[in-house]
């Protein structure tokens, strides 16, 4: 397959999705991964560096027609896309998808949602545009094996804001194309390493994706041309050892639309924590409330997982992120606090000396056999020892939360509730579930921005 191939049918893609075409499975994905998201960057808009991030946004901006969700503030939809993208990642509440692009969400929607504000665009709109760029990003994230060190926020990312946003503006699928490789042409060269060390520099780098693709529609506007094909030469020659194009279409029909969207086969968290910690705390979570575990009766815990487990094994990270990206910190949190939530993982939780005396007690392992992706064997073993020498083991295949383990919808009201309440209050968090279970029929999605407003 030639690269100009994929391109063409992703671009076809995104010009031909129309909400009234989507089965009503697929527009209740959309609407689940919308509340959700929403929840995340309410949350995340009290963080002083996120609230003073907004503000700024504000007073750069000349047209002021996209929300600063949790703020009262307004901005131009670049800078409304990077203030509530950034807000949305840092507590690492946001969904995802382990088939391929990471994150894709919070990656597409701030930016679809600024622009659908700014064109007055209606609730079906918006969700058509949402379900489209996150089809990109998972298709083209899927086709990519990035280099060890390579962190994702903010690569393919891009290109799905990109492909919302002109599918919000009505382009046709030769612009969607060149939209698309304008915005993978901006992929930045992103690292692991803040989130090691707790660098909240880490949580722009999926800002400036949401950013950058929108800016990358104006270029197009402004005659700004395209390579053939972005995402080959940035993931094939410098961010991956492998881009393979047709992955990228693997399944998509030649013309139409796929059966299955793959904004259904998401996940959504219900750890405060970098997925790749999720499969042990479900594990953890499961012994604590079968054997009613104490922290007093515990020696120590082995935890084998996945291999990239052994990079986050440091037992007192310096910073909240830090925390968020360590397996022995999570595990000891669950066990003395008794929950993963954004509370476990703030400084008060994290240099609670019960906590880091268990944490550098949990031994962290690897296995090259497990594999997220696998639903058909363990992606965690975990061990606990307990001080009168038993030993409790449980493990853990598809993670809660996975649309193949999927939460009850009251869950996801109930984390909405969590997150939110305290940013826009008890009654609006209601208003805001009622509002996206029927976005497919609201008139103008300025509607829910007023509700997430400050």
């Amino acid at each position: 397959m030639t690269s100009t191939d994929y391109l063409d049918r992703l671009a076809r893609l995104v010009a031909g999705t129309r909400c009234a075409d989507l089965r009503e499975s697929t527009v209740a994905a959309a609407k689940a991964v919308t509340l959700d998201t929403l929840g995340a960057i309410l949350a995340g808009s009290r963080l002083p560096q996120n609230a003073k991030l907004a503000a700024l946004a504000a007073a750069r901006s000349g047209t002021k027609s996209a929300a600063l969700i949790g703020h009262a503030e307004r901005a131009e939809p670049m800078f409304a896309a990077l203030a509530n993208t950034t807000a949305g990642v840092s507590l690492e509440m946001d969904e995802g998808n382990r088939w391929g692009g990471g994150h894709p969400a919070i990656h597409v929607l701030p930016a679809a949602l600024a622009v659908a504000e700014e064109l007055a665009a209606a609730g079906p709109q918006f969700l058509e545009a949402l379900v489209a760029g996150y089809e990109v990003v998972t298709r083209i994230g899927g086709a990519t094996r990035l280099r060890p060190n390579v962190h994702a926020h903010g690569t393919w990312g891009t290109l799905g804001a990109a492909a919302a946003v002109a599918r919000l503006e009505r382009l046709d699928a030769a612009a969607v194309r060149a939209a698309v490789n304008l915005a993978g042409s901006m992929s930045p060269a992103n690292t692991w390493t803040p989130c090691f060390e707790g660098a909240t520099i880490r949580d722009v780098y999926a800002g400036r994706a949401g950013l950058q693709g929108i800016l990358a529609v104006h270029l197009l506007g402004c005659g700004f041309t395209a390579v053939r094909d972005a995402p080959g030469d940035v993931y094939g020659t410098i961010l991956a050892d492998e881009f393979d194009p047709s992955a990228a279409v693997e399944g998509l029909p030649l013309d139409g639309l796929p059966d299955t969207f793959r904004i259904e086969r998401n996940y959504f968290k219900f750890h405060a924590c970098c997925l790749y910690n999720h499969p042990a705390l479900d594990a953890v979570g499961a012994l604590v409330r079968e054997h009613r575990l104490t922290p007093d009766a515990v020696a120590r815990v082995a935890v084998t997982s996945i291999p990239f487990v052994e990079r986050m094994a440091d037992p007192e990270p310096p910073a909240m992120l830090a925390a968020k990206f360590s397996v022995p910190y999570a595990v000891a949190a669950a066990i003395v606090l008794g929950r993963t939530d954004v509370t476990a993982f703030v400084d008060d939780a994290r240099t609670d000396a019960r906590v880091r005396d268990l944490a550098r007690r949990v031994d962290v392992r690897g296995d090259a056999s497990m594999a997220l992706r696998a639903s058909d064997r363990p992606t965690a073993r975990v061990a606990v020892t307990l001080r009168d020498g038993r030993t409790l083991e449980r493990e853990t295949r598809v993670i809660h939360g996975d649309a193949a383990n999927p939460p009850a919808r009251e869950e996801l009201i109930e984390k909405f509730a969590c997150l939110a309440t305290d940013v826009i209050g008890k009654e609006r968090v209601a208003d805001v579930v009622a509002l996206v279970d029927r976005l497919d029929r609201v008139a103008d999605v300025r509607e829910l921005t007023a509700l997430v407003a400050g």
